[in-house]
């Protein structure tokens, strides 16, 4: 297996938890990768940033109608 398909895999099971703390840790960890090349590298960070991103926009999306839940009136209950 080439190094490319470690990191790579080790980016799918990063994902695939769906955790922002082992992701953010793995794209600073690529930044220093010195085995892969800058556009590989690249690809794989992006890909984290983007698993980022929809992780943020999908824990929004759950946390809007809670809050309207929580609240009647303007008043936390």
């Amino acid at each position: 297996m080439s190094h490319l398909d470690e990191v790579s895999a080790r980016v799918d099971a990063a994902i695939a938890q769906d955790v922002i703390a082992p992701m953010n840790e793995l794209l600073v960890e690529l930044s220093d990768d010195a085995g892969l090349s800058r556009d590989d590298r690249y690809a794989q960070q992006q890909r984290l940033r983007t698993a980022i991103a929809h992780h943020g926009q999908k824990h929004a999306q759950e946390e809007d109608p809670r809050k309207a839940q929580l609240s009647a009136g303007g008043t936390i209950i």
